[in-house]
Order: structure tokens, then C-alpha cells, then sequence
């Protein structure tokens, strides 16, 4: 059966955007009128991060966001709370938590999985799980409700690897841009970086491709999009929303200069 995720890379196969942003920043009732203003602008596929105190692969602006959601009130149950009727909503737009796995253990992971599926969650992308370890432990939990893993490459990643993870997904796969974190500035040339994502793209994987860190304006979007079916916004995203007093109205204007 098609997923929602292979539904929108289907419907629109290239220059697909997908937005990040932290659940509960800058406030805390913010998270669902930050979907549907996202949607409204026309993202592709929306990344909600659930906010940990130690997130390994993520950048100052997406740390800071994380600590003011938390100080905010933000965790999971109050997420799913939040999530409940979003598909009354925004019936169609694929939705992926972002996140880590200590947050998830505590929550009972086939209890955080069951809350997900039924708030109508698609995918999820844990960048601390190891692979073996989902195969393992958990794959089996994630298919039985229905959601998608999406896991992340970088350069260094053996392209056997990339294999085995391309066969454990129907949603995409997440070609970080380079070494650091999100929204760091990109140390590799732009030669090295090309060479990279041409090398992914000849391996004619069966799912398609979004490219993410580093990428934070129109002219660095189009330039992943030529490399991949799309890429993913976060930190440029979370720093328009700092210090608005509408968040939504900050989405829309955010998503319009990407995709104008």
C-alpha cells in the first residue's frame, strides 16, 4: 500500500521541500498552527522535532529552540495530545517526528509508536538508532503501525550500507550534506560535495533522496534539488520564527521565499 511520503514524492517527483521545525517553538500551543500554515505555503512533507536536552546531531539554533520548548511545557504526551485530530486538518501532507532515543525509551517505544500512528504520523528519523538495532529490536513494532524509518547517509557512509538501508525504508533517504550539524556552515568544497551527491544518485537506490544541513535559502535549495528530489530546511526555518509574534504568518512568508 503507498504511504502518504511516497504519495507526495509521487505527485511531484522533484524540488520537494521539507520543513523542520521543533514542536512547541516559540510557543507552545504553536506546533499545529505551524503545520497548516506550512502546508497553506506549500511544503511537501513536514519535520516536527520533539525536543531533547542532548541533541547529538543538531546545531546551536535547533538546541536553543529545543531548550525554550521544553521550558515551554513540551513533551510527548502534550505532543500527541497537540497531534490528535491534525489530520482533520491537514489530511494529506506527510508528517515525520524527528527525534532521539533515550525521550522514546522512556515513553514505552510500541506505546510511542501506537500515540504516532494514530495521531497519523508517517515516518520517523531517529539519527542515534543504530541499524542494527532497528532491524533487530524494532523494525517489526514500526511495521506493525505503519511508520516509515528514514535514515541518514553521509559521505563516508559505504555505499553497501546505503544499500541495506535503502531496503528497509518506503520513504525516503536523508543525504546529509556534509560533516557537522544542522545548520552548520558547509567546510567541503562545492567539487567534493557534488561528487558526492552524483555518486548517491548513480546508485539508482529505489528511494528517492532529500539532501538537509546547510541548506537555508532559495538559492541553496534549488542548488540540493538539482542533486536529489528535494531538501530539507531547519535552521534557517526555527530563526525566522525567533522573536515573531506570528509564527504562522512567519511560515508562510518563510516557505514562499523558497519556493517563489
Amino acid at each position: 500500500m503507498t504511504n502518504r511520503i511516497q504519495q507526495a514524492f509521487a505527485k511531484k517527483g522533484q524540488n520537494l521541500l521539507n520543513v523542520y521545525f521543533t514542536a512547541g517553538y516559540p510557543k507552545l500551543q504553536d506546533t499545529v498552527p505551524l503545520i497548516q500554515a506550512l502546508t497553506a505555503a506549500g511544503a511537501d512533507l513536514i519535520e516536527i522535532g520533539m525536543p531533547f536536552s542532548d541533541p547529538l546531531a543538531d546545531g546551536p539554533v535547533i538546541q536553543q529552540s529545543s531548550s525554550v520548548a521544553l521550558a515551554n511545557g513540551m513533551n510527548l504526551y502534550v505532543l500527541f495530545e497537540q497531534l490528535k485530530d491534525i489530520r482533520r486538518q491537514v489530511p494529506d501532507t506527510p508528517l515525520l517526528l524527528m527525534g532521539y532515543l533515550n525521550p522514546l525509551m522512556q515513553f514505552g517505544m510500541e506505546n510511542f509508536c501506537r500515540e504516532a500512528a494514530a495521531a497519523g504520523v508517517d515516518g520517523l528519523i531517529l539519527p542515534d538508532l543504530p541499524l542494527v538495532e532497528y532491524e533487530e529490536e524494532y523494525q517489526a513494532i514500526f511495521k506493525q503501525y505503519g511508520l516509515q524509518p528514514v535514515f541518514l547517509i553521509t559521505p563516508q557512509t559505504a555505499p553497501e550500507r546505503i544499500r541495506h538501508m535503502d531496503t528497509l525504508t518506503d520513504a525516503f533517504l536523508y543525504l546529509v550534506s556534509g560533516p557537522g550539524t544542522t545548520g552548520s556552515a558547509n567546510t567541503q568544497d562545492a567539487g567534493t560535495q557534488e561528487a558526492y551527491f552524483e555518486r548517491i544518485a548513480a546508485m539508482n537506490l529505489r528511494n528517492p533522496r532529500l539532501i538537509g544541513f546547510g541548506i537555508g535559502d532559495k538559492a541553496s535549495f534549488q542548488r540540493a534539488s538539482q542533486y536529489a528530489h528535494g531538501a530539507i530546511i531547519g535552521s534557517a526555518f526555527i530563526r525566522a520564527l525567533e522573536d515573531t509574534a506570528d509564527a504562522p504568518a512567519a511560515a508562510k512568508n518563510f516557505v514562499s521565499s523558497i519556493l517563489s
